[in-house]
């Protein structure tokens, strides 16, 4: 590594916050070391590509390095986890100079400052296109267990937090394709932040734990390919009524129609909304303590006796979600997914 390259790791570690009291040894060594915390430890992996989930130069460089640290960060979320340490591949092409990499760090420490994580290490080199690589480590609260995919039972009720299709919608605002001027500016804003600011859902997350859901995953992929995820970890059928799916703000606008808003709602995906099955018993305490931290939390479906996911229409008709991709060979939201999968 050259000594140019050196000091930009100097300069990207000085724009992240100080490290938590659980670090012995940060940036700057041969490899971190952390205290241990006497509690299970979660790990995930996430990559986002320039050309992939991000274009530049519309996308601008503090929103990648957001979106790549949320990106992980909402799988733990999913667990239930508080979160901990950060570590960073960044590859970079030659026509980004170093002032605009610098950029890509103070997006990802902004969220790190807002979620108390530490980004403990990581490395630069050269790339074809912009990538950044982000691995996690989130940890189980004292008295606590982690929740996974695998804990849905027949019966459960399957609930979602915030809206969807927000992100999706967002990547056709940023792209220029409202051009029909349905959108008032804030909803048009409102949109392009699910793009651009993305919030993993740690809050909601651990009040969704401790209201007793039985599994949990975040919805990165879309709906309909999540609830496939847990439907299969948990040997369950997973049947999604798409008439319930709460909408982003402006998504009907954006698309002119209900139907299509819906569509693009079950299978648009980087939401990075949870997606929680429930015991009906416990749908109230659930719905309550996420209303209580200013949240949403809405019935979408149930589990019930099968395997696999259906999505189904006021009329009973059988819903195929699609990504999105409104122009062949352009980036949409998803697929995503870390090594844990």
């Amino acid at each position: 590594m050259s000594g140019g390259e050196f000091d930009l790791i100097a300069r990207l570690v000085e724009r992240m916050p100080p490290p938590g009291p659980q670090m012995r040894v940060a940036s700057g060594d041969d490899a971190a070391v952390t205290e241990p915390r006497g509690t299970a430890a979660a790990t995930t992996i996430d990559t986002i590509v320039e050309g992939v989930h991000f274009r530049l130069p519309g996308f601008p460089l503090e929103a990648v390095g957001r979106k790549a640290l949320a990106a992980a960060l909402s799988d733990l979320a999913a667990m239930g986890a508080d979160p901990g340490e950060a570590y960073v591949s960044l590859g970079a092409p030659e026509s980004l100079g170093e002032d605009e990499l610098l950029r890509v760090g103070d997006g990802m420490a902004e969220v790190a400052a807002r979620e108390g994580v530490t980004v403990a290490g990581g490395d630069v080199t050269r790339a074809p296109a912009l990538t950044l690589t982000v691995a996690c480590v989130g940890y189980e609260r004292r008295g606590t267990e982690l929740v996974t995919r695998a804990g849905a039972e027949p019966g459960d009720v399957l609930a979602v937090t915030g809206e969807l299709g927000g992100a999706a919608g967002g990547l056709l605002v940023l792209d220029g394709l409202d051009d029909e001027g349905a959108l008032r500016d804030r909803q048009r804003a409102v949109l392009a932040s699910r793009q651009l600011d993305p919030r993993p859902r740690f809050a909601a997350g651990r009040a969704l734990a401790d209201a007793g859901a039985r599994a949990m995953i975040d919805i990165s992929d879309g709906l309909g390919a999540d609830a496939g995820h847990l439907a299969r970890a948990s040997a369950v059928r997973a049947e999604i009524d798409l008439g319930a799916l709460p909408l982003g703000e402006g998504l009907v606008g954006l698309l002119g129609d209900e139907r299509r808003a819906r569509e693009l709602a079950a299978g648009g995906g980087e939401d990075f909304e949870l997606l929680a099955a429930i015991g009906h018993e416990r749908l109230e305490e659930a719905v309550t303590a996420v209303e209580g931290l200013g949240g949403r939390l809405t019935q979408v479906g149930r589990g019930v006796q099968g395997e696999g996911v259906s999505i189904r229409d006021a009329d009973g008709g059988e819903v195929e979600p699609r990504g999105f991709d409104h122009r062949p060979g352009r980036p949409r939201p998803g697929p995503r997914g870390g090594a844990h999968q």
